[in-house]
């Protein structure tokens, strides 16, 4: 036998009206285990379920209490003891076992296990009787044995016992065997009559008294025990499954009896097990529904998000469109732009070159000034000799006549510098219209350059308000953006709340499956 360790000698108490239930088939691995054998064990439902049921046997259970279980469920025949059971951290519980077999085709095809809470009595009588058991075993002396969950000498000491394996026939004709013999040793014994009376009336009498011990002991371990089990099964039939009952397993009638209650253990083992689950589906399942309405009210509120979403990148494309226009027509301004700016910087060279001649104009006529105040010069400086000739000759003025002639001279070559002059001035004052026109054109290319800068700064104004648009669009898209993530995460949270509780009803469901299916009815 497998030694479960470690063991801790810690008890774990079952709550008050707990029933653990659990089905194994005929190798003892467990096939169904309720939710309340689940927790006071330790295990996990996948640890227990397919394991061999000795998963939670305790080291100090002996290991005739576990042969004579299955010697006993093997034949058919159920089982009843106090049991120690072991959890996963090594505690240990006790339950009062009621192991019933599941039979087909007059086999057993498998077992079902429904664990009451034993009372303190039951659980120091069974801790006595199980240190007595280790003692015996140890010492090689046996004055007992367990049988069918109940005690039985041994030897000698257990042939009184064996009156209880007569069956009801047996014990039937064996009383009326013996009211009949009492009847007949009367009329041998007492031919003559008793007491001086007759003697039909003293076999009367015996008859009478042998039939009224018959039919009291009859009353009392036949009818009445009948009478509960009828009660008991009438509670049955009208699905009441709290009834009680005590039978003597020794009696005939208390097999039934045992039957009988059984019968309505496990009913109820299974009825509390599928109404706890069903509880549990059924409140798991108003989550289910709540969450769905929230997700309801969330997707409703994603879809007004959504839409709003659209309408603002709608608002955004007819912007961003307005923009590309805009951008468009800034672009064919800004090839005007340059192309004024490149008129204007050509008309500026034209100014440039005027200027320039104009420079040159004024050059050569400060040469021309500058030889005139020479010429000026002299012919003051000549005069001024002819005046001091003419006023040392007196009246002879040969002198004042060649100054005079040089006088001339001076004179034309004057006015060959003025004509020089008035040309050079024509020249300089056409050069000056043209460079004035020049900078007339020049001026009108640069206020064309303004227009179009200032048409440009408007464009640039319009593409400004189309970018702040833009810019509350997105934040209108940011927004709706953070409500659907928002609302996308507590439908993540709550898809995965739903796949739990789903998971959950997945199993509840299969112990439902597992709980009911030990039954079994014709299709």
């Amino acid at each position: 036998m497998k030694l479960n360790l470690p063991v801790t000698q810690q008890e774990r108490v079952m709550a008050e009206g707990s029933v653990l239930v659990s089905t194994t088939d005929v190798q003892g691995r467990i096939t169904h285990c309720n939710r309340a054998f689940v927790e006071i064990s330790g295990f996990d439902y996948e640890e227990l379920l397919g394991q061999p049921h000795h998963l939670v046997r305790h080291p100090d259970m002996p290991a005739e209490a576990f042969a004579d279980m299955w010697s006993t469920i093997g034949r058919g025949r159920p089982w009843s003891g106090v049991v120690k059971n072991r959890c996963k951290n090594g505690d240990h519980y006790w339950v009062l076992a009621n192991v019933s077999p599941v039979m087909e085709n007059g086999k057993p095809v498998g077992y079902m296990s429904v664990r009451l809470k034993p009372s303190r009595a039951q659980i120091a009588q069974a801790e006595a009787l199980y240190a007595r058991m280790t003692q015996e075993a140890a010492s090689g002396r046996r004055s007992f044995r367990l049988h069918a969950g109940g005690i039985r000498g041994v030897g000698w000491r257990d042939w009184p016992r064996r009156r209880h394996r007569m069956t009801l026939a047996q014990r039937t004709g064996l009383a009326s065997a013996a009211a009949l013999g009492l009847t007949v040793a009367m009329a041998w014994l007492w031919p003559q009559g008793l007491a001086g009376l007759p003697l039909w009336l003293g076999q009367a009498g015996v008859a009478a008294l042998a039939w009224s011990g018959f039919q009291a002991w009859f009353t009392l371990s036949t009818a009445q025990p009948l009478s509960e089990a009828a009660t008991l099964a009438g509670s049955l039939a009208s699905c009441n499954l709290d009834g009680e009952l005590d039978y003597n397993p020794t009696n005939p009638i208390g097999q039934i009896k045992r039957m009988l209650w059984l019968v309505n253990l496990n009913m109820r083992a299974i009825v509390t097990d599928v109404r706890g689950e069903v509880d549990d589906i059924v409140a798991e399942a108003r989550d289910i529904r709540d969450g769905t309405v929230d997700l309801s009210a969330r997707s409703e509120q994603q879809a007004q998000a959504v839409a709003e979403t659209v309408a603002a990148v709608s608002e955004m494309n007819a912007s961003l469109q307005q923009t590309s226009d805009t951008a468009d027509r800034l672009n064919g301004l800004s090839e005007k732009a340059g192309e004024h700016a490149g008129q204007g910087s050509q008309a500026t060279d034209e100014v440039a070159s005027s200027m320039g001649r104009i420079r040159h104009s004024s050059t050569r006529i400060t040469e021309i000034i500058d030889l005139m105040e020479t010429l000026a010069f002299q012919t003051n400086l000549l005069a001024l000799n002819a005046a001091v000739e003419a006023a040392h000759a007196g009246e002879q003025g040969r002198g004042f006549a060649v100054v005079a002639s040089e006088v001339r001279a001076l004179a034309h070559r004057s006015t060959e510098a003025a004509h020089q002059i008035r040309e050079l001035i024509d020249v300089s004052v056409n050069d000056v219209n043209a460079g004035g026109s020049s900078v007339d054109e020049a001026a009108r290319t640069i206020g064309g350059v303004v227009h179009a800068v200032q048409r440009v700064s408007e464009l640039l104004q319009a593409i400004q308000s189309s970018a702040q648009e833009q810019l509350i669009g997105v934040g209108q898209v940011d927004q709706a953006m953070q409500v659907i993530d928002d609302v996308t995460h507590r439908n993540a949270a709550l898809a995965r709340a739903s796949a739990e509780a789903t998971e959950s009803l997945e199993r509840r469901a299969d112990t439902l499956q597992r709980a009911v299916r030990i039954f079994r009815v014709k299709a």
